[in-house]
Order: C-alpha cells, then sequence, then structure tokens
C-alpha cells in the first residue's frame, strides 16, 4: 500500500511542499499556438479515464486516505475535481461569451469539507466529471484560437488575465490532482 502515513514530525517544509505540489506549482507560459492550445485541451480531456483508472486501482481505505499529512483524502480530492471543473467550465462559457466578465473566487477548502465533499460517492463525481469533461473539449474544440485572448478579471489575481492562462491552469490542475492520487493508490 503506497498510503502517506508519515509522521509530522518527521515532514521537513520541503517534503511537503514536494507532496503538496507534486508536479510544481503552476506556471504560465506566456506564448501560445494551436498547438499549445490542443496539448491543454487534450489534458483535460483525458483526465477523467486517467483518475478514474486510478479510483478503479484504489482499495476502500486508500480512498479515505490524504495524500499529505493534514491534506484532503482521495475521495475528496476527486470530489474537489468535480466541483473546481463545474466551476471551469462555468468561467469558460462566461468569458467566451460576456465582455471581460469578473469571476466569482470560492473557498475550495470549505467545499471539501462540506458533506458531498468529503463523503459523498466517488463514482458520482466520476460520472460528473467523465460528463462535465465532455462537453468543455467540445466547447474549448469549437472556439477560434483566437478566443483564447478573451480577458476575465479575477479579484484573487492582479489585471485582466486571458482564458489561455485558466486553460493551462486548469490543464495543470488535472494533472496536479492526479499526482495526488497517485500519491496514495500506486
Amino acid at each position: 500500500m503506497a498510503s502517506v502515513h508519515i509522521g509530522l514530525k518527521s515532514i521537513n517544509h520541503h517534503t511537503m511542499t514536494e507532496l503538496q505540489y507534486p508536479i510544481g506549482k503552476y506556471h504560465f507560459a506566456t506564448a501560445f499556438d494551436n498547438q499549445t492550445i490542443a496539448d491543454k485541451i487534450e489534458t483535460i480531456a483525458a483526465f477523467p479515464a486517467a483518475m478514474k483508472a486510478l479510483a478503479d486501482k484504489a482499495s476502500a481505505e486508500q480512498i479515505d486516505t490524504p495524500y499529505r499529512p493534514e491534506g484532503w483524502t482521495v475521495r475528496q480530492v476527486i470530489n474537489h475535481c468535480a466541483d473546481s471543473h463545474l466551476n471551469a467550465y462555468a468561467r469558460f462559457k462566461r468569458v467566451l461569451t460576456e465582455d471581460v466578465p469578473t469571476i466569482n473566487p470560492y473557498d475550495q477548502n470549505k467545499w471539501a469539507e462540506t458533506d458531498d465533499g468529503k463523503y459523498g460517492d466517488i463514482e458520482v463525481s466520476l460520472s460528473l466529471i467523465e460528463a462535465l469533461h465532455n462537453r468543455w473539449t467540445r466547447f474549448m474544440r469549437s472556439i477560434d484560437e483566437s478566443a483564447f485572448e478573451n480577458q476575465y478579471k479575477h479579484p484573487e489575481h492582479p489585471g485582466t488575465p486571458q482564458l489561455i492562462f485558466m486553460l493551462g491552469m486548469y490543464a495543470w490542475h488535472c494533472e496536479h490532482h492526479l499526482a495526488h492520487v497517485k500519491l496514495v493508490v500506486k
């Protein structure tokens, strides 16, 4: 079993950061082209099957094991991805249909502590993620590259980032949480 049952006293800050960000923090590339866009969309498209494959390999104990001390359980990670990607889909639609919309932030940690986040059936979230990613990637593939230059406002980010920033961030988000689950399920 690959669960992370490490005593808090034996973990240094460096190790804790590696557990929290196993693929590193998100860094936005300033240049993008059609291939970059296609690659990011493909990462998002592949996410549901990759997460389902990991979840199918997990034992009941692993599903309720945190990926790091004081971190979310695999169940919370999967349920968080459903929540987060629902928000992402709505954000993408708003950026493409409104003039520089303001994106609403939410407290992901509080969402992860709600009953459905903490104890919800992962099969429901996996099904939701599969259907949602089908719609989301179809939508993203249908828009012109120039649409990724559309801007939005986010109260927690300076300026008016372009949609390409959000695309890159959510592609990273998929890989980030797959890496978390892989820390527990090998």
